[in-house]
């Protein structure tokens, strides 16, 4: 263990666990040894770049004996694109893990005291499950280890790990169902063709600069294609794509001179079609246009909320609080069972599609607020509407606010469902309200095949002081 870190090649190792991140962990020597695209079974050699104290991190070198679990991966794309990157890992393999992921986080590093976590509720579909994604396009594709480092061609795909500025072009991905692949083929060539030229991130400048398709199990598409600025030859690639593709229910397009690709402050610009496309769920119809948030699995999502309901343990006379509500899914879903339920998102396109999915589906015991949670939820807005009985949260991944925890505790609801799809943030979370509140489940979701993220849903009810 004396050589310099870019030195040390370890042989033979034998991998023995899928560990945080999705990498694969090893011992040697006492040393804790992690590496990527590893399989538990595998023996490997492993070239080491980078060494700490207590731990190596390095990549796989040349497989010796591969594991007897060790599968092949479907996407050609595997390796390169950031993606599916536990492709290798048989699906048992990859739910168990993301259990042990959970129990990592909640109990070993957080400290927290928590009942046998359940077995990871698996996926129905394990390709073809998303119904929205994003593609990017860029003047300079990332070149592949055998081809001219030279190259210099545009492409649209996925941005490379760790690489802001980096486009993997993309021939098939397995995330989304068609016409996923084929509209985005179809503008890639048509753009090529015509001669647009493809965003550049670092100049900002370009035309084509990203896309987003979302789809329903039921068929319907939407297309959001984005611009880095006004040009008259926008129309006719969208009328192309329009007729190339009938299916397209909902086409927009939007203009984005900014530096970064999110849309959630842009105008969403309605070329053709219909203004939203509808999910469906237990009878209810929600209403999802091209800044809504609404889970990306949408099998899963089901699943998701069942647990959710249940954990919530509604008798029908209760004031449910529905914390980062989105477009009032989670809401409406317990509506039928509570008195009454607020909720609250900080998006305020999502929340006039909650309060009309609300019209829609005919509930009439739901409200719904915008505006930043730490800001709205006050001990105030608490007496106006009604103490909770429930509050149901589903924070985005950096958890919630200190603030937002303290008029919760003020609150002192008698139950709690904390649903998150990041278990670090969700651990540190549940540790202020550990004083108050019993952990009485905790129930794993995989909302994602293939990767190493997990959906995971906590119940608490306050302690008896």
């Amino acid at each position: 263990m004396s050589k310099k870190k870019t030195d040390i090649l370890l042989e033979n190792v034998t991998l023995e666990a899928v560990a945080a991140e999705g990498k694969a962990l090893a011992h040697v020597d006492g040393m804790v040894v992690f590496t990527e695209f590893g399989v538990p079974g595998d023996i490997v050699d492993i070239q080491v770049f980078k060494k700490k104290k207590n731990y190596m991190e390095g990549f796989i070198k040349r497989i010796v004996k591969p594991s007897e679990q060790r599968q092949e991966p479907f996407c050609e794309h595997f390796g390169t694109c950031g993606g599916c990157r536990w492709q290798l890992l048989p699906y048992p393999l990859q739910l168990e893990a993301k259990r042990r992921q959970v129990e990592d986080q909640l109990v070993r590093i957080g400290h927290l005291a928590v009942p046998e976590i359940r077995p990871t509720l698996p996926s129905d579909r394990i390709r073809y499950y998303r119904n929205k994604l994003e593609y990017s396009a860029s003047s300079k594709r990332w070149t592949l280890r055998d081809e001219d480092p030279a190259i210099v061609e545009p492409g649209l795909g996925f941005h490379v790990g760790k690489f802001f500025d980096k486009v993997l072009d993309i021939k098939t991905c397995h995330l989304q169902r068609e016409p996923s692949n084929a509209i985005r083929l179809f503008i890639k060539d048509y753009a090529l063709g015509h001669r647009l030229p493809f965003y550049d991130i670092r100049e900002n400048h370009g035309l084509l600069r990203n896309m987003f398709i979302r789809t329903t199990d039921d068929g319907q598409v939407m297309l959001i294609v984005c611009f880095g600025r006004e040009d008259k030859a926008i129309y006719p690639l969208l009328d192309a794509v329009s007729e190339a593709f009938p299916q397209i229910s909902s086409l927009y397009y939007v203009i984005n001179r900014k530096l970064n690709d999110a849309i959630s402050d842009q105008q969403c610009i309605l070329y053709k079609g219909e203004e939203a496309i509808y999910e469906q769920m237990e009878g209810l119809r929600f209403k999802v246009g091209p800044k809504s948030f609404y889970q990306t699995n949408s099998a899963q999502a089901y699943k998701l909320y069942c647990t959710a309901r249940d954990f919530a343990a509604l008798t029908g006379s209760e004031t449910v609080y529905d914390l980062y509500t989105g477009t009032g899914t989670i809401a409406q879903f317990v509506a039928r069972q509570a008195a009454r339920v607020i909720g609250i998102e900080y998006v305020p396109e999502a929340i006039e599609d909650a309060k009309f999915n609300a019209r829609a589906n005919g509930i009439t015991n739901c409200r719904f607020f915008a505006g930043d949670m730490k800001d709205i939820l006050t001990a105030d807005f608490i007496r106006e509407n009604g103490r909770p009985d429930v509050v149901i949260l589903d924070p985005p991944r950096a958890g919630i606010h200190p603030d937002v925890a303290k008029v919760i505790l003020q609150a002192a609801p008698q139950r709690m469902v904390y649903v998150s799809c990041n278990p670090a943030s969700q651990a540190r979370d549940l540790a202020l309200f550990a004083g108050d509140y019993e952990i009485t489940a905790v129930q794993p979701v995989d909302m994602f095949p293939h990767t190493q993220h997990v959906e995971n849903v906590c119940a608490l009810h306050r302690r008896t002081k």
